[in-house]
């Protein structure tokens, strides 16, 4: 006697998923998308999380794909202008989409483009530390490091310590 999952089909069993569930994940990686942009894999856990199968959430999100509803470009570019606005560095906004696991071209893509990382370093300075610059080795140590921390590089850094208004 087959083994029968909760949707009635049996286990192992190679027939088509049927429509409602495919349907199901539609709706639910629709209703994601409206909220906010997703990246292909960050949507992927969240329908994983909510308990549908693998396999069919990989055909919907194809499908998706296809139908440009879901795009890592389009993520990607929200993803960093968001970022931006809030103060952070290339570093910081790389790692965090490769945490995403957003191609490695559409990162660099996106990054490359004209952002204003120096202007960005010395308004995010002068927000958290005021418009001096460091006068000790243990201010511009700190300064340093929370600039690193927001992912700035070392020349963004330095270009932003020496800045006085």
């Amino acid at each position: 006697m087959p083994v029968i999952d909760k949707y009635g089909q049996g286990i192992g069993d190679k027939s088509p998923p049927p429509p409602e569930r495919l349907n199901d994940i539609r709706q639910r990686a629709v209703a994601l998308l409206a909220r906010r942009e997703h990246a292909y894999f960050e949507l992927k856990r969240k329908l994983v999380a909510k308990g549908f199968d693998v396999e069919l959430i990989a055909v919907v999100l194809d499908k998706l794909v296809s139908e440009q509803l879901l795009s890592d470009h389009r993520f990607a570019e929200n993803y960093i202008r968001y970022r931006v606005g809030k103060g952070y560095g290339p570093f910081r906004i790389r790692s965090e989409l490769q945490e995403r696991r957003v191609d490695e071209h559409i990162i660099s893509e996106y990054l490359a483009g004209d952002w204003g990382w120096f202007e960005l370093a010395a308004e995010v300075k002068r927000r958290r530390f005021g418009i001096t610059p460091p006068v000790d080795t243990a201010m511009c140590a700190k300064q340093q490091r929370f600039l690193q921390y927001r992912g700035f590089t070392s020349e963004q850094i330095n270009a932003a310590l020496r800045q006085e208004d």
